[in-house]
């Protein structure tokens, strides 16, 4: 079907409490089909490698996933006008949100009261993760995104934040291996500005990869790239630095559109994998090996 008759098509209302329904799913699905749910593996992670108990790993994994459908149904919501005029990004989901806007907003403060809810009735200290890591992305979607640089820095905050659903905030290497969470996520920034530099200066929005053009913001991903290096090194361990630093094989010039989204996904597929040699290392020995600090998985 042409794009112009497709676009036209209404939305279907629906009753109020089955849009808000189907508008969190569609939310959730479309974030797990482009692999944009990492943090909630990564609370999850942190939460096994800390060898906190089962039943605790289940609730802050519960609350790590009502906390992502809220900032992302919210980053859906605030965006739902200027995705309507965009060529690439009016689907179905997005006219049927535009279409339930009452029910959208229902369903975010819905989500908030049930994260308080669960952290009131189980860990306080889960409202830092709703708060950092909640308030980040909205201000982020709100106006964050189109401002150069600082697009960039609360991408890392952002990446920092979420995993906190599985940090027990007493725990220092807790708070480690969530700072390298968000130095992974500073690197995805940089790709993702990189990759939508055309059409957001055709729109006139003003992004980090806008600004700085092609060439310094693959300089800037590097630059993060190293950092994310370096932390690995000095606090986890050398070889989660090793394989990080496949990263930085990776080549992101003279590629656009698809080919910079496969290269993305390469990038995170290389994080993932000195992630998941660093979880190991910790639950299995029970404490970090850096070059410059060892942190003991119950320590403070």
């Amino acid at each position: 079907m042409p794009l112009a008759t497709r676009s036209a098509a209404p939305a279907v209302l629906e009753r109020p409490a089955l849009a808000a329904v189907k508008i969190v799913a569609q939310a959730v699905a479309f974030r797990v089909r482009n692999l944009e749910m990492a943090n909630l593996a990564g609370a999850a992670s942190i939460a096994l490698a800390l060898h906190l108990p089962f039943p605790e790993v289940l609730y802050r994994t519960v609350f790590a996933f009502v906390l992502n459908a809220l900032v992302y149904l919210n980053n859906d919501y605030l965006d739902a006008t200027d995705d309507l005029k965009s060529a690439t990004r009016n689907t179905e989901k997005t006219r049927f949100l535009a279409a339930h806007m009452d029910a959208a907003r229902a369903a975010q403060a819905g989500l908030v009261a049930l994260l308080v809810a669960l952290a009131l009735a189980f860990d306080v200290e889960l409202l830092a993760a709703l708060l950092l890591g909640g308030g980040t992305c909205f201000l982020y979607s709100l106006v964050l995104k189109r401002v150069p640089i600082a697009d960039v820095v609360a991408m890392a905050v952002w990446g920092l934040a979420m995993p906190l659903c599985g940090v027990p905030l007493g725990s220092a290497l807790g708070w480690c291996l969530a700072l390298q969470l968000g130095s992974f996520a500073a690197v995805y920034e940089t790709i993702q500005v990189m990759r939508d530099a055309p059409d957001d200066a055709a729109a006139g929005v003003r992004t980090t990869g806008v600004v700085l053009g092609a060439a310094r913001t693959r300089a800037l991903s590097r630059a993060l790239m190293l950092v994310a290096c370096l932390l690995a090194a000095l606090a986890l361990h050398p070889v989660s630095a090793l394989l990080a630093a496949g990263a930085l094989l990776v080549p992101l010039d003279g590629a656009g559109g698809d080919a910079m989204e496969r290269r993305w996904t390469a990038v995170k597929l290389v994080y993932a994998l000195s992630w998941l040699f660093t979880c190991a290392w910790i639950y299995f020995t029970g404490k970090s090996s850096g070059l410059l600090w060892s942190i003991a998985a119950g320590g403070s």
